[in-house]
């Protein structure tokens, strides 16, 4: 087992995703208060819980969780990386 104690995803509510992401970003409690107009106390609530939920004990260990069980993607580290646009044949 990777991150986290869980053979198994978490089930996070909508804001717990939105705040992990910004937790994934690299975003303190504070800025994510202010990102999300809400006080940090609610974001150290929020954080306590997904932490409590995905039993990881802190913000790189549950990051670890988060990519195991595609909660976020980062670029190049993730399943979510994009495809670059097909760029044009230069020799026409």
């Amino acid at each position: 087992m990777l991150a986290g104690k869980s053979e198994f995803p978490a089930t996070l509510s909508d804001r717990e995703l939105e705040i992990l992401d910004l937790v994934a970003t690299g975003l303190t409690n504070l800025e994510i208060s202010q990102h999300l107009e809400i006080s940090k106390r609610t974001v150290d609530n929020h954080i306590s819980n997904i932490l409590t939920k995905t039993k990881t004990d802190n913000r790189v260990e549950l990051v670890r969780w988060a990519l195991q069980w595609g909660k976020v993607c980062l670029n190049e580290v993730n399943c979510c990386v994009l495809p670059h646009p097909s760029l044009p044949n230069e020799d026409n």
